[in-house]
């Protein structure tokens, strides 16, 4: 799903996969393999958060972060597919964004 985003790239991150877009961390693979970490912004995590809390959830460590942690067999698959999607449109080129924009929308 990340790598199907312009401009995606998958890295190292922490010992996990990483996804980064204009070199900016995405989303990360927690090492339970089981949990995604998501940098959607301050402004989104209580979104999140009150959407789904089985899915959805902090830990201290991300608190004031401006990411959200993913259960990811808990997570509705559209859903995270707008979170992914929705946190690559404010990393993303607005270049990269405008032509997925654009595309998405024919």
């Amino acid at each position: 799903m990340l790598l199907s985003l312009p401009g995606v790239e998958e890295g190292p991150c922490y010992g996990t996969p990483g996804y980064r877009v204009r070199g900016k961390l995405l989303a990360r693979l927690r090492e339970d393999g089981e949990t995604l970490v998501v940098k959607c912004g301050e402004e989104a995590v209580e979104m999140w958060l009150q959407a789904d809390p089985k899915a959805f959830f902090l830990t201290d460590h991300y608190v004031g972060y401006g990411a959200v942690l993913v259960r990811l067999g808990a997570a509705d698959p559209a859903t995270l597919r707008d979170v992914v999607t929705e946190s690559w449109h404010r990393l993303a080129p607005k270049r990269l964004v405008a032509e997925f924009d654009r595309r998405e929308g024919e």
